[in-house]
C-alpha cells in the first residue's frame, strides 16, 4: 500500500489546531492535529453532495438564483451545487482557512473535478456567519457544513450559527421560500427544535458518506415562510 505523504497545513484561525492535508495515490484526506480520526476523505463525499442535491432542487424553477455555501472543504458540496442549479446562477463558497482554498486550486481540486475553475463560483475568504450578518434577502439557498455541525469540534464561535441568533440571521439572508440546509455528523435532536421555534418548515433527511455504504450523516432542509 503506497504511504500518506504530507501536502500541506494550515492554522484554524480562532482555534490552537491546524489543518493537515495528506495524500495517497489519488485519495486525499484533511485532518485536525490533535485528532486520530479523519476530517474528510475524498473517497467519501456522499453526505456532502446530499447537502447540495437535497437542498437545490426546491429553488430550481428560480432565475439567477443564488446559493451560499458555507465551507469549501474538498468541494464536493460546490460541485454538487454547480450540478443542481442552472447555468446563470452564482454559488458563493465562504472558507475561513485561506489555504483550503488554495489546496482546491492546487492537487486537491481534481477530486470534486476543480468547481472553483466554474465561472459562475465565488469565493469569499473569511467567516461565512459574518457573510451572513452583511447580506440580507441575498440567498435562495443556504447550504452549511461548518465545523461538523451543531456539535462543533474546533471553534466555540461557530455555536452561533445554530443558535436562536445565528437562526434569526439566517432567516434574514434567505429569500421568501429559500431553503437553509445543514450538514451534521450525527443527528441532533434539539437542533430540530431550535429550528421549529426559529420558524423554519422542517425535513430532516439521511446521507450515506459513501454511496449505501460508510457512516450515516444528517441533513436538515429548513424552508423559510
Amino acid at each position: 500500500m503506497k504511504p500518506w505523504i504530507p501536502l500541506g497545513r494550515a492554522p484554524i484561525p480562532g482555534s490552537r489546531d491546524e489543518l493537515l492535508l495528506w495524500q495517497r495515490g489519488d485519495e486525499f484526506s484533511i485532518r485536525i492535529s490533535g485528532y486520530v480520526s479523519e476530517l474528510m476523505n475524498s473517497r467519501q463525499h456522499g453526505s456532502e453532495e446530499a447537502l447540495a442535491t437535497y437542498a437545490c432542487p426546491a429553488i430550481a424553477g428560480r432565475a439567477r438564483a443564488q446559493v451560499l455555501v458555507g465551507g469549501l472543504g474538498m468541494g464536493f458540496t460546490l460541485a454538487a451545487a454547480l450540478r443542481s442549479v442552472g447555468p446563470d446562477a452564482t454559488v458563493t463558497v465562504a472558507e475561513l482557512v485561506p489555504e483550503v482554498v488554495e489546496w482546491n486550486r492546487g492537487p486537491l481540486g481534481e477530486a470534486a473535478g476543480h468547481p472553483l475553475a466554474d465561472p459562475r463560483t465565488r469565493v469569499e475568504i473569511g467567516d461565512v456567519a459574518a457573510l451572513i450578518r452583511t447580506r440580507p434577502a441575498a440567498f435562495d439557498a443556504i447550504l452549511l457544513d461548518v465545523d461538523n455541525g451543531p456539535e462543533g469540534m474546533t471553534q466555540q464561535g461557530n455555536d452561533w450559527l445554530y443558535a436562536p441568533a445565528g437562526l434569526k440571521a439566517i432567516q434574514a439572508a434567505l429569500t421568501p421560500g429559500g431553503i437553509l440546509a445543514v450538514w451534521s455528523v450525527e443527528a441532533v435532536p434539539r437542533f430540530t427544535g431550535a429550528l421549529n421555534r426559529a420558524g423554519f418548515t422542517v425535513n430532516v433527511r439521511t446521507a450515506r458518506a459513501r454511496g449505501d455504504r460508510g457512516a450515516k450523516h444528517t441533513i436538515w432542509l429548513a424552508r423559510r415562510a
